[in-house]
């Protein structure tokens, strides 16, 4: 949980600096039959025990799984980025999405798929285990969307 309370105290850091400069604020506002909105989400997961497995296929794949899933729960992929063991998306929802049973869909396919697909992972992770427990979910609209899309593009800098 350390992990997550340190990405939420640089997330403030970003709304301060985000503030503080030129950025443009304008808001793109999304609709359907009966209402208009803007729901961006930061999500962050993590692997079970921190393992460093995550490789550029592995987050293809999994971007891949996500998207697919995503698109049953009326959720849209703006931006992706992984490190070795944890995953950021920055995503698009509409007011009747069911964030968790997305997350735990996705959670649960994924993992399966995964362990399927790239077999060698197994001898980092055992048993059904892929993901954390956890994770981290964030509502986004304070900080400007380009600024959070930068921050999920210099994770692996």
């Amino acid at each position: 949980m350390n992990f997550y309370l340190t990405l939420v105290k640089i997330w403030f850091i970003l709304l301060s600096v985000a503030k503080k400069g030129s950025v443009d604020f304008t808001m793109k506002l999304d609709s359907n039959s009966h209402s208009v909105f803007s729901m961006n989400y930061h999500l962050v997961f993590c692997i079970k025990y921190r393992r460093k497995v995550i490789t550029d296929p592995i987050s293809d794949r999994l971007k891949e799984i996500f998207v697919r899933i995503g698109a049953n729960y009326k959720i849209t992929l703006v931006e992706w980025e992984h490190d070795n063991d944890h995953i950021h998306a920055l995503i698009k929802g509409e007011p009747k999405t069911e964030m968790s049973k997305f997350i735990n869909a996705y959670k649960s396919a994924s993992s399966r798929l995964i362990k399927k697909e790239f077999p060698s992972i197994r001898k980092y992770l055992w048993k059904e285990y892929f993901w954390s427990r956890s994770f981290l979910l964030l509502t986004v609209g304070g900080a400007p969307i380009e600024i959070i899309k930068q921050y999920i593009q210099n994770q692996r800098k």
